[in-house]
């Protein structure tokens, strides 16, 4: 049996993150062979993986980042199931490589960015998920993976990393980055459900007209005058809930849509993101 040394086992420890014992144990199975001591590894996470796959993986991190020239902005939310792992450096570590290999490959959903190589490695992001799992001890997914496009995208981490999102704006320029982060900003803070009224879902409209009928009848109100007044309270919906009708972060006697006309006439946000664990 070949003689299994410190400095192998440090090696294969950065190699796979296991642990120093497990390190040891797979290396002496493998009776030195480092390829096999990593299918040992492997083998061991997958077995862990299956025993947690029934867990709540609640606790992670939200990453955003854009591209080098600003044209493009992704998100991925990377779970695991506590907060002390999230607040891990070697966590946070795992989850940028695997945003940097969204950025770099564009996958088209999911799925495909599971498929991708991790870093360069043999092993797929959705192998090394399975293999993280086992070093871990905990659960680990790659839940959430998002997109926007244009000629200038803005991301936003809120401090924490359990909130982020991406904005879409149609003009570049310094000013224009500056009032897509305080618009970013924006979208963290207050949620909203669409870009403006267009963008919303009918059956929404359907389910705010039929709850201000309801509370306008629960009042009181003549029969002849719900719809009036329930028609009222989906403005009013429509005017805190999407984006540009929104009274602004920054200076909230202006919407946002106001805000960033003001800082270039015709500016506007053409998409956007937002991811919240919890």
């Amino acid at each position: 049996m070949s003689k299994i040394t410190a400095a192998d086992v440090n090696k294969l420890r950065k190699q796979t993150g296991a642990g120093m014992m497990d390190c040891k144990k797979a290396l002496v199975e493998a009776e030195g062979d480092f390829d096999q001591a990593i299918d040992i590894l492997r083998k061991a996470g997958q077995k862990v993986a299956a025993k947690r796959g029934d867990r709540d993986a609640n606790e992670g991190l939200i990453i955003a980042k854009t591209t080098e020239d600003g044209k493009k902005a992704v998100m991925v939310v990377v779970n695991c199931e506590t907060d002390f792992v999230a607040q891990n450096a070697d966590f946070n570590t795992f989850a940028t490589t695997i945003l940097d290999a969204a950025i770099a490959n564009s996958p088209a959903s999911l799925d495909a960015l599971k498929e991708l190589k991790f870093n360069g490695e043999a092993l797929t992001i959705g192998e090394k998920i399975t293999e993280q799992t086992g070093v871990i001890g905990e659960k680990i997914d790659v839940t959430g993976y998002e997109v926007v496009e244009a000629e200038q995208t803005i991301a936003y981490n809120h401090p924490g990393n359990r909130l982020a999102s991406i904005v879409a704006l149609n003009k570049v320029g310094e000013a224009v980055q500056e009032a897509g982060r305080q618009v970013a900003m924006q979208i963290a803070a207050m949620d909203p459900v669409a870009i403006d009224e267009n963008g919303v879902a009918p059956e929404v409209i359907e389910k705010e007209m039929a709850l201000g009928r309801e509370i306008a009848a629960q009042e009181g109100k003549p029969e002849a005058m719900l719809d009036k007044i329930a028609e009222g309270k989906v403005k009013k919906f429509l005017k805190e809930n999407t984006l540009l009708n929104q009274a602004s972060v920054r200076d909230n006697k202006k919407t946002v849509s106001q805000f960033l006309n003001e800082t270039e006439n015709g500016l506007t946000v053409t998409d956007f993101k937002r991811i919240m664990l919890g």
